[in-house]
């Protein structure tokens, strides 16, 4: 016997009751005889409550039960939070509305409980994401400081860029990044678009730059955090993310040369995922030796150029005689540019070494 057959049963006999009550009630004040009012009452009450008890009872629960599993738990708790904060602030200003002359000293305080809520509601639901990143910091502040030795954790504004680029899951994941990294939704949307443009090279880089974000939702040594601030007013991406850093008082984080000059003009922190790259490379001092593997001819006569592992462009003196060959060089020369570390060297041979060519 299912629930609704159970309330259909209840309906029934209570509007059957409830039906003989009205025809008596009815044949009273017409004068006529209370049996065949009150049977006819009982019968059309029965049928309603038969019919009409489902849609007032067991269907809207369940419909209400389906919509409320489909609600995230922050969403709920988003709502109540702000249901409970617009009933204080309601309360706050009951007393002074209700000193209003009738009928408006009566109907304010209703009508203001009753906006008030459901402004809670909607902006904490909609500012959900912010609410919960500002909650959880200020309770993970102290434990964050101890665990890391006192150092204060700041927020890092995701440039779209450095995402797309993919070294950040890397470098985040060794723990060398201390703060919670922040991607704002016009960012987010930003690389939506880029993963549906038409042209294929993007679309590829796009879906790269989706997938290295879910990569550092997932992995539980990140903090990693979508806010759904915005600034208002301002259509570039760039702008907005200089902007929300000003705001916010937090770097950015890119490898975007024109954004990082913008972003310094403008006194905000920024962190350059090459510059980092360029720091890290192994240093070589004049006179110190290393392996090298001679890969193509360089731009002067007789020039062989290499790499190493990290990148760096070796030019070797003399090198060309060593082309895919792997020799031993000793430093000359180390110059830094914009595009990078090159070091200029020669072979090792002059001193000492010998090699078979192929």
């Amino acid at each position: 016997m299912s629930v609704e057959f159970i309330v259909r049963l209840i309906g029934m006999v209570a509007l059957a009751v409830g039906g003989i009550y009205l025809g008596v009630y009815l044949s009273e004040l017409a004068g006529d005889q209370p049996i065949l009012w009150a049977s006819v009452f009982a019968l059309v009450g029965a049928l309603m409550g038969l019919i009409v008890t489902p849609f007032i009872t067991t269907r809207p629960v369940r419909a209400i039960r389906a919509q409320m599993t489909q609600i995230s738990v922050r969403t709920m708790l988003s709502g109540i939070l702000g249901l409970i904060i617009g009933l204080i602030i309601a309360a706050l200003i009951a007393s002074p509305l209700s000193l209003f002359p009738a009928p408006f000293g009566q109907l304010l305080p209703f009508v203001s409980a009753v906006v008030l809520s459901y402004l809670g509601v909607t902006i904490f639901i909609m500012r959900q994401n912010d609410v919960f990143n500002v909650l959880g910091s200020r309770l993970s502040t102290k434990s964050s400081e101890e665990e890391n030795g006192g150092r204060g954790q700041r927020d890092i504004l995701l440039d779209t860029s450095v995402i797309i680029d993919g070294r950040i899951a890397d470098i985040a994941h060794t723990g060398f990044i201390f703060g919670a990294m922040l991607v704002p939704s016009f960012v987010l949307n930003e690389l939506q678009h880029i993963a549906d443009s038409a042209d294929g090279l993007r679309r590829q880089r796009g879906r790269r730059g989706l997938d290295i974000l879910n990569r550092l939702q997932k992995d539980p040594k990140i903090t990693f955090r979508i806010t759904d601030m915005d600034v208002e007013g301002v259509r570039a991406v760039d702008d907005k993310l200089v902007i929300l850093a000003r705001q916010l008082r937090c770097p950015i984080l890119t490898n975007d040369y024109n954004l990082n000059r913008v972003a310094e003009l403008q006194g905000v922190v920024v962190l350059n995922i090459n510059e980092l790259a360029n720091a890290v490379k192994a240093v070589f001092l004049p006179g110190e030796t290393l392996d090298v593997h001679v890969i193509q001819e360089g731009k002067e006569v007789g020039q062989g150029v290499g790499y190493l592992d990290d990148g760096t462009m070796v030019v070797v003196e003399g090198g060309k005689v060593f082309i895919d060959n792997i020799i031993s060089v000793m430093v000359t020369k180390v110059l830094q540019t914009a595009a990078g570390r090159m070091i200029f060297a020669r072979p090792a041979a002059e001193q000492g070494h010998s090699y078979d060519l192929e």
